[in-house]
């Protein structure tokens, strides 16, 4: 049999991780024209429900016939007394370095691995490349926005008061980016335990050993923050990864043309073209009732039509919500009020398909990154509503820095609460001809709408970076095969 290498592919559970690195995966294997095989490593998710969707998600993937070879490492205890997500994560995925040299160590010689690329929580697995001489690169699912704050962890932590940004007097230093206010920066690190910033400023500093970060972003989009990051603006005196921005990398589900329609596609196709404003906060979005009380009467008060995607809280002990109870959280004769320019959906929607709707003009976001690059790649301009983990940066750059949305302010001492009339008062200013804003939003993300496509096409900037990694990991210049 002849040799022919394989590139690792090691992603986190989390669908908004693992569907985003399969499909930069997906998109590398197609870029080397059969040149290497994917293998994908897939750890045993820490909850059941997780545990399914990834099983989905697999099996899915799978059946497509593509040159991609799955394994299933064995399952690890838990890590105990863990402050945050990002602590677990890393903890979690050391429990897995001997499984994963296993893996590796034990790929045929026939398929020997090129390269190993890892998610952006799981540096710690640089040893394991390093040990069997693999190079080792970082899949970045997240803007590069957040990617240089992370490498510059280190050298801002000589500026902070306390355990986080919460206290910092004036703004943070993220190259590329405007002054940032202290405010903006990831919830888990404005007011936390020392940890949560050791865990970040952990996997920022081994970010300097990878061969190479594949960004989720375009040179478009971020220009200036990657060059700040390329220029070593970021760390000082230490030349930076080789930057490979590939983005905008979307999962688009397949779907039969005879495939059931759903119930909001259905009535948005009775509405007129972006007349609609969607609020959809994500999978781990929710809110409590007497925020969702001043959701409505923004709704109410704003005049224009919206899907709202109502999600009720989670179940103690996790972090998911659970399908609403509309008659429970809503106040009473709010739908009535609303009907017919109102729909609100009490359980999961498909954001993606409702995006591209003709008739959804604006988006109120809990800016996850997935979401913002399906907002812009459809052109939709966004209100950000940022909930946790880098969101509240990419709210920051996503109004101050690219001019795709129309600011909300919420009340950041009282756990970011937006009263009604805030609400109102963006909605409209997004939704409606006669607002400056919201006209220059408009015409930014349809112009930033026509530079994704043209970076994904052939001779585009995305395209190129692909190319470019391809040739790296094959260790061949110029491109040439």
């Amino acid at each position: 049999m002849a040799s022919r290498p394989t590139v690792v592919l090691i992603p986190l559970w989390g669908s908004g991780h693992f569907m985003s690195a399969l499909e930069a995966g997906k998109r590398l294997l197609a870029a080397g024209g059969g040149a290497f095989s994917l293998t994908v490593l897939v750890m045993q998710a820490p909850t059941q429900a997780k545990a399914v969707e990834v099983e989905g998600h697999v099996r899915r993937e799978a059946a497509l016939g593509l040159d991609i070879r799955f394994l299933q490492l064995p399952a690890v205890e838990h890590p105990t007394d863990c402050v945050d997500p990002v602590e677990f994560a890393s903890r979690y995925v050391e429990l897995h370095t001997p499984h994963v040299k296993a893996a590796i160590a034990g790929l045929a010689p026939s398929s020997r691995a090129a390269a190993v690329v890892v998610d952006l929580f799981f540096t710690a697995l640089f040893d394991v490349a390093h040990e069997l001489a693999v190079p080792a690169y970082v899949y970045f699912a997240s803007p590069a926005a957040f990617l240089a704050l992370m490498l510059r962890l280190p050298a801002l932590r000589d500026d902070l008061t306390g355990p986080g940004f919460a206290d910092m007097e004036g703004a943070v230093d993220v190259p590329g980016l405007p002054p940032v206010p202290p405010s903006y920066m990831p919830a888990c690190l404005v007011k936390s335990k020392i940890q949560s910033y050791d865990a970040f400023e952990y996997h920022g500093r081994r970010y300097m050993e990878a061969r190479g970060i594949i960004v989720n972003t375009t040179v478009e989009l971020e220009a200036s923050v990657l060059a700040a990051i390329a220029d070593g603006r970021c760390v000082p005196g230490r030349p930076a990864p080789a930057l490979h921005a590939i983005g905008p990398v979307i999962w688009f589900e397949q779907k039969d043309d005879d495939q059931f329609q759903h119930e909001c596609v259905q009535w948005l196709d009775a509405q007129p073209p972006a007349s609609v404003v969607l609020l959809c906060f994500g999978s781990m979005g929710s809110h409590d009732a007497a925020q969702v009380r001043e959701i409505a009467a923004g709704l109410e008060r704003s005049g224009h039509r919206f899907l709202w995607v109502l999600r009720g809280p989670p179940v103690a002990g996790t972090r998911h919500p659970t399908d609403a109870n509309l008659d429970e959280l809503l106040p009473q004769g709010f739908l009535e009020a609303t009907a017919g320019r109102g729909l609100v959906w009490p359980t999961w929607a498909p954001q993606r398909e409702i995006l591209s709707h003709a008739a959804v003009g604006g988006f109120v976001t809990h800016c996850g990154w997935n979401s913002v690059l399906e907002s812009l790649w459809f052109g939709v301009p966004m209100v950000p509503w940022p909930l946790y983990g880098e969101q509240h940066l990419n709210a920051f750059e996503l109004v101050a820095g690219v001019g795709v949305a129309v600011a909300l302010e919420m009340d950041r001492k009282k756990g970011f609460f937006v009263e009604a009339a805030e609400l109102e008062r963006a909605v409209r200013n997004l939704m409606d001809g006669g607002s400056e804003e919201g006209r220059k939003a408009r015409a930014k993300v349809s112009e930033t709408s026509a530079e994704f496509r043209r970076a994904v096409g052939d001779g585009g900037s995305s395209c190129t970076a692909l190319q470019r990694l391809v040739a790296e990991i094959l260790d061949l210049p110029d491109g040439r095969r």
